[in-house]
């Protein structure tokens, strides 16, 4: 697939690549505008091998994403992964952070993101298969973890407040919790619920974990989800201070940040 650069010059292209879906994001780097957004669930979890086939068929179709950019960004949605406190952190022992929360196999990519402002390394397993065919469409680019976005800029949310803030990030099968007190990270996971239980019990019990009773922490709700919904409602009947939070990206017109189609994760990463 050959840049002209005539077109390309300004254009972003970032992707969000889990096993339950994709994104797609277009934006111009000068005027900091979405040119295009597409997103596509899956209707059951597929596997990688079949993740990078519905990539391969977005992309060749192209429609409003194109295919001449200037950077690309591929943002890896996973929860093969384990944050390292950077002054444990060695690089020689990438395997031994994940071989307890994750099944690595002998031809498995270890990756590694550093949060340099928590002094934490977010080490996690990329998708190889959908690195080596962004590769060889575009050339250079670059990749992350969904989890080192939500945390750099869900941590440049906080309010003055020393209170503990739980966010989720709710989306299809999957919902992604960060728990700050004192403005300090406390906590970051990924789970996959199958029902609004669920996501009740993996929210109580990781708080329970923390040590964080229920009415003591602000709960704030973004991504699929409104008002009214049975998961808010469900939650809303154990933790009083639940909100629908819209995270700010002073880049980009609000109109565009309360559009839930548009993954929190992408526009974060523009």
């Amino acid at each position: 697939m050959e840049q002209k650069a005539s077109n390309s010059t300004y254009r972003k292209l970032s992707i969000q690549a889990g096993l339950n879906g994709l994104s797609f994001c277009v934006s111009d780097t000068i005027t900091n505008k979405i040119l295009a957004f597409e997103k596509f669930n899956f209707k059951t979890q597929l596997t990688p091998y079949l993740m990078l086939k519905e990539l391969k068929e977005k992309l060749s179709t192209q429609g409003e994403i194109g295919d001449n950019f200037s950077e690309v960004l591929v943002i890896h949605k996973n929860n093969m992964f384990g944050l390292v406190p950077k002054p444990l952190f060695q690089k020689e022992e990438l395997p031994n952070y994940l071989k307890f929360n994750a099944k690595i196999m002998a031809n498995d990519l270890i990756a590694y993101d550093e949060l340099p402002n928590l002094d934490i390394v977010n080490v996690y397993i990329p998708y190889t298969n959908i690195n080596n065919y962004i590769f060889e469409l575009f050339g250079e680019f670059e990749f992350k973890h969904s989890g080192t976005v939500l945390i750099n800029t869900l941590l440049k949310q906080q309010s003055s407040t020393t209170d503990p803030i739980c966010y989720l990030q709710v989306s299809q099968r999957e919902m992604e919790m960060m728990v700050v007190s004192d403005k300090k990270l406390r906590f970051y996971n990924q789970f996959e619920y199958g029902s609004k239980e669920d996501f009740l019990y993996y929210l109580l019990f990781s708080l329970e974990q923390l040590q964080i009773p229920p009415e003591t922490v602000q709960l704030k709700l973004f991504g699929a989800i409104e008002e009214g919904d049975p998961i808010y409602e469900l939650c809303y009947r154990y933790i009083k201070d639940i909100s629908v939070f819209v995270p700010g990206n002073s880049s980009f017109p609000l109109e565009e940040l309360e559009n839930e189609t548009i993954d929190f994760s992408i526009l974060s990463s523009l």
